[in-house]
């Protein structure tokens, strides 16, 4: 598996109102605010280069759209991710104070599993466990973080989670069929549980388009590039 998996649940809902802090990202997504995607999964994979630049946008820009957002960060600390976030015009201390953002910290979390007695399960409990362990108390910290408060919750628009990353649960020792596993329970509980859709397909006969991109990574922004295009390799 590659070095980082961050998969997204958008909620089907209502549309985003606030465009991200990367432009040129959303006009290559063919995302805006009238025309957001929900009800997806997206799954973001690197390879021989760093895209943790997207964690920090997709998280600020679900935040911005005034989304419920649970976030399972295995690989940073709350700090860091704080910090870059108030770079992108969102402060991470204040969503989780209000009740916006559900944040795991992964790190910290790990620590209080082996040296502090945990009265009610955890959700990291697989890290104690001698045998395979079972991701299903993760799980259940997912669905508790994302489930309105009442039917008539309206404080947010709709649900979201976040992973960061889930190669990390690889490297830990479990096995890809309870990643697999915990990955279809999420996507099926923040994305399909209370929705119908009927679809009406057509066949074009054409084929799906591969778009690769140069990016150069700046303090506040990103610059795309066409591959061959960019100034730091022509």
């Amino acid at each position: 598996m590659c070095p980082r998996h961050l998969p997204v649940f958008a909620h089907p809902g209502r549309s985003v109102s606030e465009l991200g802090m990367f432009p040129e990202l959303n006009n290559l997504l063919n995302i805006s605010p009238d025309r957001a995607e929900q009800g997806k999964l997206t799954l973001l994979c690197d390879s021989k280069t760093d895209g943790s630049f997207l964690v920090h946008h997709f998280l600020s820009f679900y935040l911005k759209a005034n989304c419920k957002v649970c976030f399972v960060a295995l690989l940073q600390s709350f700090s860091h991710y704080n910090t870059v976030g108030q770079k992108l015009g969102v402060n991470l201390t204040t969503a989780r104070e209000r009740g916006q953002l559900v944040f795991l910290e992964g790190l910290k979390s790990s620590v209080d599993i082996f040296f502090h007695p945990q009265e009610e399960p955890h959700p990291l409990r697989f890290l104690r466990e001698t045998s395979a362990g079972s991701l299903q108390p993760l799980y259940e910290f997912v669905r508790e973080a994302l489930k309105p408060v009442d039917s008539e919750d309206t404080t947010w628009r709709f649900p979201v989670l976040l992973v960061d990353d889930l190669s990390v649960l690889l490297s830990l020792g479990l096995g890809a069929v309870a990643v697999l596993d915990f990955t279809h329970y999420c996507r099926a509980t923040v994305c399909s549980e209370l929705q119908l859709k009927i679809l009406w397909r057509k066949s074009t006969g054409r084929r799906d388009r591969s778009l690769i991109y140069q990016y150069k990574i700046q303090d506040k922004n990103v610059s795309f590039f066409a591959k061959g295009m960019s100034p730091a390799v022509l």
